[in-house]
């Protein structure tokens, strides 16, 4: 496996994200949402959010393996009132076939690093969602007490966790 880190730069490469969004939201959330929300979530369901980002110009970087998209980042500017001068991770994901390999830490070292100028960068997590806090944690990441609750096939409580960047001098 020859994995690269690129940001995305056209439609079909959406496109790619987009699959793995579909199938991570399946297999990351599976007994932490309801399953017939998650069944429901379909790949042109994520084509035309994936599109409609891209449009938008959010930044995102994917992880390929040649020219197979097997995971993404997206992040910006934090969308918190509280937090208007932190940076934020929207959305981290990876095929689940391709955990334990450093590719997600590779997305998200990447992310952060185009985050620099941010002393804050948030990422929301869903409650339970042990594995995706233990590898925030693995960042700095930290919960600072805030909490929404989402409809997602029902109510669920998305965390949110803080990560204190130490400002880089040029």
């Amino acid at each position: 496996m020859q994995v690269s880190i690129v940001p995305m730069t056209s439609e079909e490469e959406a496109k790619g994200k987009a699959y793995v969004h579909c199938a991570a939201w399946k297999e990351a959330y599976r007994g932490l949402l309801n399953q017939g929300f998650l069944d429901a979530r379909t790949l042109e369901f994520s084509e035309e959010r994936a599109l409609n980002a891209f449009r938008a110009g959010v930044s995102t970087l994917l992880a390929k393996d040649g020219d197979e998209v097997i995971g993404f980042a997206d992040f910006g500017p934090c969308r918190d009132e509280d937090m208007e001068e932190a940076g934020e991770v929207y959305a981290i994901y990876l095929l689940s076939g391709c955990y334990g390999r450093g590719i997600g830490a590779g997305l998200m070292n990447a992310a952060l690093q185009s985050m620099a100028d941010f002393d804050k960068v948030v990422v929301w997590v869903l409650e339970g969602n042990e594995r995706a806090i233990r590898f925030y944690e693995g960042f700095g990441f930290r919960f600072d007490g805030a909490s929404q609750v989402l409809d997602l096939g029902g109510e669920v409580t998305d965390l949110r966790m803080v990560l204190q960047q130490k400002r880089v001098t040029r």
